[in-house]
């Protein structure tokens, strides 16, 4: 018995409330197909549905036939997102690897663009997940008034409200805020992995040629020492009475 969608309310009054602001490089840029006017702007689009899904996609991800239907205009880009979205890579990358909370937070992060409203927004799409699977969370997702007001048929979804007011900062992305992993899986795959891809610097020869100066020169000298015997057996100085050995001196003299 599929579930309806739990009631769940925004995190603050103005989290529906369309944002003011001044234009900046820090605005997001919608990409749509109905603006595309070549070839190469339509790769473009195509490119930033694979960004906006994957983050990075492989030749091995992509899915020719999807893209040529988008490019003659067979689908929309609804659709190819939708595609994507229930993929076989989406699946082995995303979906096996998380719980439902982590989905849901997923699928609105990527899909409409915004980040959850709390753990009560979590767990309402994770109910539909329970109940009617990826599939439905993600035809419920695309068919919800919210997706259609921001991105209608044709425009990629993308990160909105990147600028957020009294901030000198504004929201981190959210293949950052929400990697891939989760933390019981990247304690299994070994993340994060520190992957050095430079040339290792080298120092030259001169540096290795001792000057003098240097404890370890003194080594064999200290070898040849005999070796230090104390009166009673003991070693070291952990006898000594150091309190009793401090001169006494008196005020006024």
């Amino acid at each position: 018995m599929a579930l309806p969608l739990l009631k769940y309310a925004p995190t603050t009054q103005n989290s529906r409330v369309a944002a003011l602001r001044v234009g900046s490089d820090e605005d997001p840029k919608a990409v749509s197909m109905d603006k595309a006017m070549d070839r190469e702007d339509q790769n473009f689009v195509i490119e930033a549905a694979y960004r906006q899904l994957f983050f990075h996609a492989f030749k091995v991800d992509r899915d020719r036939t999807l893209e040529s239907q988008l490019r003659d205009g067979q689908i929309t880009v609804r659709d190819f997102i939708r595609s994507l979205a229930l993929s076989d890579t989406f699946t082995r990358s995303f979906y096996n690897l998380n719980s439902n909370y982590r989905v849901a937070r997923h699928l609105v992060e990527k899909l409409l663009g915004r980040p959850t409203y709390g753990k009560s927004e979590e767990i309402a799409w994770s109910a539909v997940i329970m109940t009617r699977g990826i599939r439905g969370a993600v035809d419920d997702i695309l068919n919800s008034q919210e997706y259609l007001d921001n991105f209608g048929y044709d425009t990629v979804p993308y990160h909105r409200n990147r600028v957020v007011g009294s901030r000198d900062l504004g929201e981190t992305p959210f293949n950052i805020t929400t990697p891939r992993y989760e933390a019981y899986y990247r304690g299994i795959l070994g993340f994060p992995q520190i992957v050095y891809t430079g040339t290792a610097r080298t120092l030259p020869e001169r540096a290795s040629q001792r000057r003098g100066g240097f404890p370890q020169d003194y080594l064999p000298w200290v070898r040849t020492l005999p070796a230090l015997r104390t009166r009673g057996g003991s070693s070291g100085n952990t006898g000594i009475d150091y309190l009793a050995k401090v001169p006494y001196r008196s005020l006024g003299r």
